[in-house]
C-alpha cells in the first residue's frame, strides 16, 4: 500500500464509524421514544394490551418496507424504556451500545447494578454480541462481585480500579468439571 494515502484510509474509516456511531444512537432514541409513548398510553389507561398489536399490523400495512416494528419488538421498547427511565445516568451508555447489546442486557440481567456493570463493560471492552452473550452466561458479573467481595475492605474503598488487579476470572465449562473441583481435577481437565 502506497504510505502516501494512509492518512486518508484512516479518516474515511473514522468517518464510517462516527456514522455508524450516529446512526445507532438515534435508533436507540427511536425504540426510547416508542417504548415512552407506548407506557404512557398504557398507563393512563389510553391504550389497552391490544393496541400494540394493531398498532403493528397499522405500521406493517401503511409502511411495509419498515422492518424491525412487529408487536413483540414493540412491546421490547416498552420494556427498555421503564426498564431505564429511573436511570438517567445510563442513558449515554445505552446510546453507544447496539439494540441487540441492549436487549440482551435488560432482558437477561436481573437487578440494575447487574445491568449497569454489563452496559459499561461492553462499552469499555468493545464486545461483540457473542462475546457479551458469553460473559452473561458465564455469570461474569456475580463472579467479579465474589471476588470483589473477598478483597479487603481498605483495598476496595481505595480509589484506584483494583477490584480485579489480583485474581483473574476463567471459564471452564468446556472441561465439564465437577462443582466444586479441584486445582488436581482441573489441571487434568487441562492436559487431556
Amino acid at each position: 500500500m502506497d504510505n502516501r494515502f494512509t492518512d486518508i484510509i484512516k479518516l474515511i474509516k473514522q468517518s464510517r464509524t462516527n456514522a455508524i456511531k450516529a446512526v445507532n444512537a438515534e435508533l436507540i432514541n427511536l425504540y426510547w421514544n416508542i417504548g415512552e409513548y407506548i407506557s404512557n398510553k398504557i398507563e393512563l389507561s389510553e391504550w389497552g394490551d391490544s393496541v400494540v398489536t394493531e398498532l403493528a399490523k397499522f405500521i406493517q400495512i401503511h409502511e411495509p418496507e419498515i422492518k424491525g416494528f412487529s408487536d413483540k419488538n414493540l412491546w421490547r421498547m416498552k420494556q427498555f424504556y421503564e426498564t431505564y427511565k429511573v436511570f438517567p445516568k445510563l442513558s449515554t451508555l445505552l446510546r453507544e451500545i447496539s439494540w441487540s447489546h441492549n436487549l440482551a442486557i435488560f432482558s437477561r440481567c436481573k437487578t440494575a447494578e447487574e445491568r449497569k456493570f454489563y452496559l459499561k463493560l461492553s462499552k469499555q471492552e468493545s464486545y461483540s454480541f457473542r462475546e457479551l452473550d458469553r460473559q452473561i452466561s458465564a455469570s461474569l458479573f456475580e463472579r467479579t462481585m465474589i471476588g470483589n467481595s473477598n478483597l479487603s475492605t481498605t483495598l476496595r474503598e481505595s480509589k484506584h480500579d483494583i477490584s480485579n488487579t489480583f485474581k483473574d476470572s476463567y471459564v471452564f465449562k468446556f472441561l465439564n468439571l465437577p462443582e466444586p473441583h479441584s486445582e488436581s481435577e482441573l489441571q487434568r481437565g487441562l492436559v487431556m
